[in-house]
């Protein structure tokens, strides 16, 4: 942005003789120069006192005219001003006399061109020439701006004293103000000097720690004095949060001065000192256990009446299939004889009886109790290897597109209960889109997301690289008044008979199981799009299948001889097990708990494989067994079986995938061909 002025971006010319200021304003102006040729001196001192941005002149023209007006001029410049002369001179043969080189001296800022000139040397000289006197008015700009800065300044001090009294009145106001509102509130404020560890602090902080009167002293160790001790870890984990993020909050219990052990929150801030480093934390302290005991009452309220919900839709489910089995088996014991009717009663109570398996399974899957078998995998190859069930699931009522990204990272999971909590999300979006009149579609996607901790916060998880399998539909929404309570158990707002109500508890169980999180949106008319959120696996997808080849496996009989250490406490599973097993021809050896187990496997008896529950009474499970087992006995072929892990930490996930487990209820020919798969060997 040009700083000139009206007329003082121009160059004045004074060269009266010949032809010399008619060329000069030619070769600048083809430069694109303003010039303006003064014809006599007069003119050209007027011009510069009107302003110009240089100005050129022949040598001979100073030397022959009276220069004191022009002397004038150049002393009365203002102290930002050296304007810029280019003097033309003709070349001397000797040195120049004493008075022209004072009186180029005297002109100070100059350049000096022998002629001949040639029009490039000319027009550079002119346009550096501007370019420094251009400067020079940058700094009159600068001078101008400090000058106007330096009378506002004056102007503020005149009234800053004024200014000064008013504020500090009204910060008395207002910390007075704030004393009363935290007094109010219940709370107390502190501000802490992490340097010398000493607190400012609210008489209410102290009455809150138990003091009828203020303390001398008080720090963060002080603090920790009152922490009660089991809450000292809890209280080290969130200062040490602190001083990552720059925020406190804490809720742990103290003990008061007087005894009371009391809950307190504590929330604070950090200040950084100019090299970065904490030195402050301030902040407020309220007494929470009030608080607290009504919301343990809500809470135990919403879990009663959560369990109300569950065992009414468990009931009003189980008693259906009940109905169907119960009457079954009576109707087979009334009339044993006639095979036909035997046979489709036996069916119909078998189909009941896989019903409530399912049934059994997403409740399990709800609570994540579930036995997992985790494989780190390619969910792509999974969703593209149930494409044509999921098509099925769709009904032919909306297109199913699938839009997979190729470079999807590999994750950990259990294939089987991915699958199902994919299809349970189509299933609903094929019901969701039944009521809409226009064209409806179901995509299925994947993609790789980064989350980071702020997307993540309100979620459980830890931030990171995550796999997104979302199912999106464009069906009739889901109202707001809906949406939050999507994956109770046993809530739908689907007709009777339509739907359990155990889908999206299916799939709300699983990606916990899997530690990861589903997020749901939704808009009515609009549609929903539900996402599964899965944690990235670091470790290389395996070449895993799907989860529908089982049923191919052949039927294996026990070769001679081959025993099988069964451990099962209920005795009615023992004898529905011991009578599968010897009819596939193993001997059998019997334990009902990982003690007597033990002391079978002590004895130099002949065992091929352990085939033991996983949830046991006397201390020691499925999983514990079998590790010691395979100690006393190296090589020994192990089969688990539940249907429930009691305990979340030691046997959700048995053995990290190396252990095979059968699920509870199973039939023979499936425990048939879970034998094979661990003893291997010929079909018989």
């Amino acid at each position: 942005m040009s700083l000139f002025a009206d007329g003082e971006d121009r160059v004045l010319v004074l060269a009266p003789r010949g032809r010399d200021a008619a060329v000069i304003e030619q070769v600048l102006h083809r430069a694109g120069v303003a010039t303006r040729a003064c014809p006599d001196l007069a003119a050209w001192l007027a011009g510069l006192r009107e302003g110009a941005g240089a100005a050129i002149v022949t040598e001979e023209t100073l030397a022959e005219r009276d220069m004191s007006g022009f002397a004038a001029w150049l002393d009365a410049q203002p102290p930002w001003s050296d304007f810029p002369f280019i003097v033309l001179a003709t070349r001397q043969a000797g040195r120049r006399s004493g008075r022209a080189s004072a009186l180029l001296a005297r002109l100070g800022n100059v350049v000096l061109l022998e002629r001949p000139i040639n029009a490039e040397t000319l027009a550079s000289a002119a346009a550096s020439a501007l370019r420094a006197r251009q400067r020079q008015y940058q700094a009159r700009r600068h001078i101008h701006e400090r000058e106007r800065a330096q009378e506002e300044l004056r102007f503020a001090n005149l009234h800053l004293e004024r200014r000064v009294g008013e504020r500090t009145v009204e910060l008395e106001a207002a910390r007075e103000t704030l004393e009363f509102a935290l007094d109010a509130a219940g709370m107390g404020s502190w501000d802490l000097d992490l340097d010398t560890d000493r607190a400012r602090r609210s008489p209410q902080h102290d009455a809150l720690f138990g003091y009828a009167a203020p303390l001398d002293a008080w720090g963060w160790q002080s603090f920790l004095a009152h922490v009660v001790e089991r809450d000292l870890p809890l209280v080290a984990e969130a200062s040490e949060a602190a001083f990552q993020t720059g925020s406190l909050d804490l809720e742990c219990r103290i003990e008061r001065h007087d005894g009371v052990v009391r809950w307190i929150n504590l929330k604070g801030r950090l200040k950084y000192d100019a090299a970065g480093r904490p030195s402050r934390m301030a902040g407020i302290v309220m007494d929470r256990s009030d608080q607290r005991l009504t919301e343990e009452a809500l809470r135990q309220a919403q879990k009663m009446e959560a369990i109300g919900q569950l065992t009414g839709g468990v009931a009003h489910d189980f008693n259906n299939l009940l109905t169907v089995i119960v009457g079954g088996l009576d109707m087979i014991l009334r009339r044993p004889e006639q095979g036909e009717r035997v046979k489709r009663l036996a069916e119909a109570a078998m189909g009941a009886a896989r019903r409530g398996e399912q049934l059994t399974q997403q409740l399990l899957a709800f609570s994540r109790r579930q036995m997992l078998r985790p494989q780190t995998l390619n969910p792509n190859r999974l969703l593209l290897d149930f494409r044509s069930l999921a098509e099925r699931a769709a009904a032919g009522t909306a297109e199913l597109v699938f839009d997979l990204d190729p470079a999807i990272d590999p994750v950990r999971i259990d294939p089987a209960q991915f699958e199902s909590a994919v299809l349970n999300l189509i299933v609903n979006a094929r019901d969701a889109t039944e009521a809409t009149t226009a064209p409806a579609r179901i995509a299925v996607r994947s993609r790789n997301l980064h989350l980071g901790m702020a997307a993540v916060a309100d979620k459980g998880v830890a931030p990171g690289p995550y796999v997104v399998v979302s199912v999106s539909d464009t069906g009739v929404g889901i109202p707001p008044d809906t949406l939050q309570r999507v994956f109770e158990p046993f809530f739908t707002t689907k007709d009777v008979g339509k739907g359990t109500g155990l889908g999206l508890s299916q799939v709300y169980g699983f990606t916990r199981s899997a530690k990861g999180f589903v997020e749901i949106e939704s808009e009515v008319g609009v549609g929903t799009t539900i996402s599964l959120c899965l944690p990235r696996s670091s470790d290389p997808a395996a070449e895993e299948a799907g989860t529908g080849g089982a049923g191919a496996t052949p039927l294996r009989r026990a070769a001679e001889g081959e025993t099988v250490l069964l451990v099962e406490d209920d005795e009615q599973v023992l004898g529905m097990a011991v009578e599968s097993l010897e009819e596939l021809q193993y001997r059998v050896v019997v334990a009902r708990n990982a003690a007597e187990a033990l002391e079978r496997l002590a004895s130099a008896g002949r065992v091929d494989v352990l085939f033991s529950d996983v949830v046991m009474p006397g201390g020691m499970n499925g999983s514990q067994l079998a590790a010691e087992a395979q100690r006393l006995r190296p090589g020994l072929k192990v089969l688990l079986t539940s249907g429930y892990v009691a305990d979340l930490d030691e046997g959700q996930v048995i053995g990290h995938g190396e252990l095979p487990v059968l699920n509870k209820p199973y039939r023979r020919d499936e425990l048939a061909r879970a034998l094979r798969l661990v003893l291997g060997g010929p079909e018989t």
